[in-house]
């Protein structure tokens, strides 16, 4: 009789094994085999990390192996386990991979293709595309859409981690990576002696030096030697955390009113501000986004500002980027001056603050949680529940969202929730998030 060696791969993370029982079901080009259990005497099969092999005896010849069926039953406890792959070595002496990497749960069953790349055209065998169509129809029942929030791109539909399937849930050496790496981070800055600092205004710049009392490199010492430097200022909207709001300016806005008068100082090629502007000298950051919206009431106890600026920036003979004029709101007028260079120099330098703090409020809202996070969700979904595992564009694509359902669960369920910790750090506040 035909005899196949079954090579059982299990995960190396927190809690990948099981004791439960499993079995094997060969189905191939000439049939199906029976059902067999995977145990071998007096072993503890399907240890984590553990590499097990079986051989396994069939009646009849199965021609080529289409697909290979695990089944798990409960033997005293459910305990899930995690299935890297499985390979079969044929009676010819061929190998068959069939990659998993999933979790089977409770006293579930999964079917593996091998893992060669196929698309639907490429199936022509009726019990491929069945397999195919039926992968497809359990994921749409386990990964369905939500709307979170009006006008919010749509999310999965789990109210907190634990609602999510378990495939794409924090593994446990995840979630307990994220407890110690917040706890050494709190260690390592000395978050706790200035946590209150972020919860109530700074009465001078000693303050913003306390934060850096434990961090030291280069570029932290850099930062702080220089923050207030305009060469510092501008650098940032090209090397910071967001380098994508600064644009070149080809036609000074009329909400903005400056003039040459006003920037020449500032200007070095001696040629008036419309001639900079048409040499490509001129740059525009506007946080119009940011207009009409009321700042944070979150804590009665924290009055809290938020501006909607607009910086004009000037590229010196040096190829340096500086700011040259600086309005804090949308609309001109007595009661909205435009900040300059030749300012008294607390004056400018607040200017620059106001811009620097309506970047952050941007970034974090709009690049960071809508581009980065929530777009990226969107296209995380649409692959499980559009793409089969056996899928070029799948197996390309799934590493690369591994967590970010995931995390995005948790920021919903604890930092942009209602009086999460979005409300207290940001000045609009999920409120206005929202």
């Amino acid at each position: 009789m035909p005899s196949y060696t079954v090579t059982v791969a299990t995960g190396s993370q927190w809690f990948a094994g099981t004791d439960d029982y499993i079995y094997l079901s060969l189905i191939g080009s000439a049939g199906c085999s029976e059902k067999h259990l995977l145990d071998k005497a007096f072993y503890n099969d399907f240890e984590r990390g553990a590499v097990d092999s079986y051989d396994v005896t069939v009646d009849e010849e199965l021609g080529e192996i289409y697909l290979v069926k695990i089944e798990k039953r409960k033997y005293w406890l459910h305990d899930d386990w995690y299935l890297k792959y499985i390979t079969l070595k044929t009676p010819h002496g061929d190998y068959i991979e069939f990659p998993c990497y999933r979790w089977i749960t409770g006293e579930g069953e999964i079917v593996l293709r091998d893992g060669r790349a196929k698309l639907a055209r490429d199936d022509q065998i009726h019990i491929l595309k069945q397999h195919r169509r039926k992968e497809l129809e359990a994921r749409q029942k386990q990964y369905r859409w939500m709307e979170w929030n009006p006008g919010f791109p749509l999310s999965i539909d789990a109210k907190c981690h634990k609602d999510l399937p378990r495939d794409i849930q924090f593994d446990s050496e995840k979630g307990v990576d994220f407890v110690l790496n917040y706890s050494k981070a709190m260690e390592n800055l000395f978050i706790n002696r200035f946590m209150h600092m972020f919860q109530s205004s700074w009465h001078d710049f000693a303050d913003f030096e306390k934060i850096f009392v434990k961090i030291s490199n280069t570029i932290s010492e850099r930062v702080k030697n220089h923050w207030q430097e305009d060469l510092m200022f501008g650098y940032q909207f090209l090397n910071g955390c967001n380098p994508v709001l600064i644009k070149r300016c080809t036609a000074l806005p009329p909400k903005l009113p400056v003039t040459t008068e006003m920037v020449e100082c500032s200007l070095e090629r001696q040629l008036s501000l419309e001639q900079e502007v048409q040499e490509g000298n001129i740059f525009i950051v506007d946080y119009e986004l940011l207009d009409g919206i009321d700042a944070n009431k979150t804590d009665p106890c924290t009055h809290q500002f938020l501006a909607a600026p607009i910086c004009l920036l000037y590229k010196n003979l040096a190829n340096k980027i500086v700011p040259i004029a600086i309005q804090l709101n949308q609309t001109p007028g007595e009661s909205n001056p435009i900040f300059l260079p030749t300012d008294s120099k607390y004056d400018w330098l607040l200017a620059k603050i106001w811009v620097r703090s309506s970047d952050f409020h941007v970034h974090q809202t709009i690049t960071h949680l809508l581009r980065t996070h929530l777009v990226s969700e969107v296209f995380g979904i649409a692959m499980y529940r559009q793409l089969p595992a056996v899928h070029p564009l799948f197996k390309l694509l799934v590493a690369h969202v591994r967590f970010t359902i995931a995390i995005n669960t948790k920021a919903r369920e604890q930092l942009i929730c209602e009086y999460g910790l979005f409300d207290k750090v940001h000045n609009g506040g999920g409120e206005h998030l929202l």
